[in-house]
């Protein structure tokens, strides 16, 4: 469709004429690419439930993995159409609505712990107008527009807060967007009390402690940390701190909020001023170019207790981390980092000289201030347990993805977290262009250590220093063997899981060329393999020959609903409901794809209709024609090759006793049984008719032309020629005379991929070795047809064949075992134990920079995940350092666990460090100079 076409649709959508699934689909395309190419904050999303729209997916042709809005030009709408529905009702939202719900106001509240694209999408509001026009229903569930950082996000969870008031102990929520001003919230909480405002003061009241009175200003409700459904405490003047008290200073710039009485422990370089209870303020932190760090020497920690406590009686490192509302993933990854032994000596002793507040890519300094004042709470409250408000709105502030209070990631916020410590500690103020150069032959010790040269002239900090390594990359063009060699930095390595979980497959095979009966065949195949995993077993339990290729396609109302012909394409994508067949072929047979479908005449029923129709029944047949353009004999001719298996041999009448699907009994018991029946030689299959002789019979086969969407129907003549464009669709009619000829009840009646009813054998689930991920994670394979190369000999992009190895590895070295898979059609999650050793992980002999140097690991922490993707809890394990003993962090709760308890299936990312070599056990430092705890 043309533009100026979309734009007449969109002026005449509002008509009263009825729009056709493809007018719906393109209007919201439209409205939804117009709305996306002028976003501001403010701009309004409506949360429409998932349920409901992936109904309206189906009615207008929609995969519902695929995205509507994108233009009609993009590659990511050349999806296969998914199968048509019903058109939905009127709008129901009423899934996704909290029932009962007391906010203040008249809009519904939201469910919480929503999941986008798992329970909701959100549509811009031009779209929601129009779906209410055709639709009707809600109710309407508009949702702002906010802009953090660079990024904008749909705020879907407004900031509700409980206040409290002190009068009489009463509770109300509120809720505000976090980019709502204090003023704002004094108004609502004014309106809602009816009280002047003059009269009252807000507190922060979280965790029911008055922390700090909140002013009248224009500061933002995210600036200052409050936290979804904390609690907000409404008092009196006459019995409070009124905000107008707090005063200004010599520049007109309001003063930092300090608690009423003075903390007895101020140790935090961090920002604000650190309270007795180890709960920081948080306030004041003003950290952007041009600002000063205001902390004196008696704020900062000298580092002579590195591992200590302030508190002589209790040891540090123990204290637990509250969750601030789904937070686990994130106290679990900062207890493993906080836990790091170079990380903690680094942020114990003063490190703001290197705080680097000039950094475009960086967070300003603030992340590293936050994190720093968060690991010196940890080692100095004892078991006092901490809550990161401060560091979970800086967070949300540099990293949007992470803001609200759904679940995410503990390795995608780690992956954020090291590489954001990085940029605000790098000592490199000014990074210098550097043009990267080809390997061209030289030694691979010359272009690695060119390579790392480069990245510390660009990359110099303590993250640089003890947690990241190297690896070399090798990609080999498979058109003209162009190889191309780089070294490339890794702050961690992603390891696939080798999957020992199987599936059962029943799919039915189809001989291209008429030569033998079709029969069911059951595969084992790994679950979460691809379409070229299926095809290999079918080869083999099909006695394939070598000449011999599948094509495997799903059959869905009687006709062949999408090809798979990519060897890439998952296997989830199959359910095992579905009817599957392969279509065997000799390799370069044909050059058109002929597609049979099957139709019969049916008489209706119904008293007011009288007459005749026809139905499609049956499974598709598919052949392959030499000629282009096409004879209407040509595809006679292959229609009764593929349908010659077929031919009854005896009345239908009889019974087949004796046979079984159309074989000989007596050649069955002969087959090896390796071999099913289509790999009976020719000779010995049964007589098939010859095509000649079944032409010169008049037969009663009616053929027409038809589309993809099997709408039209052109009939077919001998003589006709007809010009191919690659496939071709014909309808193949059945009369009383063909269902006496041939035998239709091998194309009927499929069997699914899964019978539920029959119940697999169960075996026992072997587990696999950390070495095995390893070495997966470095075996050759090609790369995806979405991440192709472009080969610079070429000048074409090339799916090239890549080769990882590890040549250089740092001193903190991090494991992320990929238990989650996001493919198109399913997300998974693995249980698979990983045997991961303790103590001495020897990975010398996969360092190919033959440095000479011994790279012997110890493990010493590991983030824990349970559960599935739709929720799931994450812990952490890790080993206090000075006390050689390991402890299990959940949230608030520490308690001391076994060597023994730490190995579960639950481990998903792996700490190790490595430990001194003999040959520097004199110097106390590894090859690359650092120190070793």
């Amino acid at each position: 469709m043309t533009i100026p076409d979309s734009m007449f649709m969109l002026e005449n959508a509002g008509s009263c004429l009825p729009c056709t699934p493809e007018e719906e689909l393109n209007i919201v395309k439209e409205l939804t690419n117009q709305a996306e190419s002028h976003l501001k904050e403010g701009d309004l999303y409506y949360v429409v439930s998932k349920r409901w729209f992936s109904s309206w997916r189906r009615y207008v042709g929609l995969n519902d993995d695929a995205d509507y809005g994108q233009s009609s030009d993009s590659h990511s709408m050349d999806v296969v159409p998914s199968k048509i529905g019903d058109r939905p009702g009127p709008i129901n939202n009423s899934d996704v609505v909290q029932s009962g719900s007391d906010s203040e106001g008249d809009e519904p509240e939201l469910r919480r712990t929503l999941m986008e694209e798992l329970d909701y999408v959100l549509v811009p509001q031009e779209v929601w107008e129009k779906l209410v026009e055709w639709y009707k229903g809600g109710p309407a569930l508009p949702r702002k527009l906010i802009c953090q950082g660079n990024t904008f996000s749909v705020e879907v969870y407004p900031l509700s807060l409980n206040l409290i008031d002190s009068r009489d102990d009463s509770q109300s929520t509120i809720s505000l967007s976090k980019k709502a001003s204090l003023c704002e919230l004094y108004e609502r909480v004014c309106t809602l009390k009816k009280i002047e405002k003059e009269k009252i003061c807000v507190w922060d009241y979280f965790n029911k402690e008055k922390n700090a009175p909140l002013p009248i200003s224009n500061q933002t409700l995210e600036d200052l940390n409050l936290q979804m459904e904390q609690d907000i405490l409404l008092v009196l003047t006459a019995d409070g701190l009124h905000s107008s008290r707090l005063g200004m200073d010599s520049m007109g710039n309001e003063l930092a909020l300090v608690p009423l009485e003075p903390s007895r422990s101020s140790m935090s370089i961090a920002g604000g001023p650190t309270m007795s209870n180890a709960h920081s303020t948080g306030y004041g932190l003003n950290l952007y170019p041009g600002s000063a760090l205001n902390s004196s020497s008696a704020d900062v920690d000298d580092g002579s207790n590195i591992y200590g406590s302030t508190r002589k009686e209790e040891r540090g490192g123990l204290a637990g981390l509250q969750n601030l509302g789904n937070t686990c993933f994130m106290n679990s990854a900062l207890q493993c980092l906080v836990h790091t032994p170079p990380l903690v000596e680094y942020f114990l002793q003063d490190y703001l000289e290197e705080i680097n507040t000039e950094n475009p890519l960086g967070m300003h300094g603030e992340l590293a201030l936050a994190f720093g004042e968060l690991l010196r709470k940890l080692w100095s409250s004892g078991r006092t347990t901490i809550a990161p408000r401060v560091f979970k709105g800086k967070l949300a502030r540099f990293a949007p993805q992470f803001s609200g209070y759904n679940q995410h990631d503990s390795q995608e916020l780690l992956a954020f977290l090291l590489d954001g410590l990085h940029e605000d500690l790098n000592r490199v103020k000014k990074r210098p262009y550097i043009e990267m150069k080809d390997s061209d032959g030289r030694l691979d010790e010359e272009v690695a250590d060119e390579c790392w040269r480069n990245h510390k002239a660009r990359n110099d900090s303590v993250i640089v220093d003890v947690c990241q390594g190297q690896y070399k990359s090798t990609l080999v063009c498979p058109v003209c063997k162009k190889i191309s060699i780089t070294f490339d930095p890794f702050m961690y390595l992603s390891l696939p899981l080798p999957s020992t979980l199987k599936r059962t497959m029943t799919v039915t095979v189809f001989y291209g060329d008429g030569s033998g009966l079709p029969m069911p065949s059951t595969v084992t195949v790994l679950k979460h393999g691809y379409i070229k995993d299926l095809i290999q077993a079918l080869s083999i339990a099909c006695c394939l020959k070598s000449d011999e290729t599948l094509l495997i396609a799903e059959v869905y109302d009687h006709h062949v609903f999408r090809y798979y012909e990519r060897g890439s394409e998952e296997l989830a994508s199959i359910k095992d409901d579905e009817h599957i067949v392969a279509y065997r072929f000799r390799r370069g047979e044909g050059k058109t794809r002929l597609e049979i479908v099957h139709r019969c005449r049916e008489k209706y029923k119904s008293d007011s209709v009288k007459g005749t129709g026809r139905k499609r029944f049956g499974t598709s047949l598919v052949a392959y024609l030499e000629e282009n353009p096409v004879r209407g004999a040509d595809i006679e001719v292959a229609v009764f090759r593929v349908l010659s298996p077929l031919r009854r041999i005896s009345s239908p009448a009889k019974t087949r006793s004796g046979k079984e699907n159309g074989f000989p009994s007596e050649i069955l018991d002969e087959l090896p049984e390796s071999c099913n029946a289509q790999s009976i030689p020719r000779d010995q299959r049964m007589e098939n008719v010859e095509i000649g002789d079944s032409l010169n019979q008049e037969l009663s086969f009616q053929l027409f032309l038809t589309d993809d969407s099997l709408m039209k129907c052109v009939p077919i003549l001998r003589n006709s020629v007809l010009k191919s464009e690659g496939v071709m669709k014909v309808y193949l009619d059945w009369t009383e005379k063909e269902q006496e000829l041939y035998d239709a009840s091998y194309l009927k009646d499929l069997p699914v991929v899964y019978n539920s009813g029959y119940t697999a054998k169960k075996t026992r689930q072997e587990s696999i070795s950390l070495f095995s991920c390893l070495e997966a994670f470095l075996t050759e394979e090609p790369l995806g047809p979405d991440d192709m190369w472009y080969c610079p000999r070429c000048k074409e992009h090339r799916q090239a064949t890549k080769k990882l190895d590890l040549w250089m590895l740092p001193d903190i070295l991090v494991f992320h075992l990929k238990r989650f898979s996001y493919g198109r059609y399913q997300k998974n999650k693995l249980d698979t134990f990983v045997n991961f050793p303790v103590y001495n992980l020897d990975l010398t002999k996969y360092v190919k920079s033959m440095d000479g140097q011994s790279y012997v690991y110890e493990l010493y922490a590991i983030s824990n995940h349970y559960g599935g993707l739709g929720g799931g809890h994450y812990t952490a394990y890790a080993k206090l350092i000075n006390d050689n003993r390991w402890y299990h962090f959940d949230d608030t709760h520490v308690s001391p666990v076994t060597e023994a308890d730490i190995r579960t299936s639950a481990a998903y990312v792996l700490f190790y460090k490595r430990v001194q070599s003999e040959t520097k056990a004199g110097l106390g430092e590894t090859s690359r100079g650092h120190p070793i705890s």
